[in-house]
């Protein structure tokens, strides 16, 4: 486990035992990064779409290239970023470029790293490339769950670098 990504204050996941998780030490591999996919995804299914790509950016640095977190982690700034273009900007040729980029990222990416159903997030990009309303009402799963953002994912998201 690498030092700088360690927080003793994140909690396990609400239920399972996904990728990430250790449960025989009751702690993250990447405790940094299970924070950061939380809020991530709670400010995305809010429509935070700016602050979830924020969050990923954020502790994706802390990765070298090549790994799977850093993947990982690209292809969720990728999602967010695409469904911040769809949705502020009114561009889906920019989305869909995102997009397929996003998937690259996370073509090899387990179906549930840090808690999050990364099938469920490549299914609805592949379709909506081709149908950009496949993004309506859509949420990101977590943990079995579809949180949304709260005061502190946005006090998070407010607080990076």
């Amino acid at each position: 486990m690498d030092r700088h990504t360690r927080d003793p204050s994140v909690g396990p996941p609400a239920s399972g035992s996904p990728t990430g998780w250790h449960p025989a030490e009751g702690q993250w591999e990447h405790a940094t990064l299970r924070r950061a996919v939380v809020h991530g995804v709670a400010l995305y299914n809010d429509g935070g779409y700016h602050d979830s790509h924020d969050c990923f950016e954020d502790e994706w640095y802390n990765y070298g290239s090549g790994t799977t977190e850093s993947a990982f982690l690209h292809g969720m700034v990728q999602v967010a970023a695409g469904a911040y273009k769809h949705y502020d900007f009114e561009n889906d040729a920019g989305m869909c470029s995102l997009f397929e980029t996003a998937l690259q990222y996370l073509r090899d990416i387990p179906h549930d790293y840090y808690g999050v159903d990364v099938l469920d997030v490549r299914t609805v990009v592949t379709n909506a490339i081709d149908d950009p309303a496949e993004l309506d009402g859509w949420r990101i799963g977590l943990d079995g769950g579809y949180p949304k953002g709260g005061e502190a994912a946005y006090a998070f998201a407010a607080g990076l670098d």
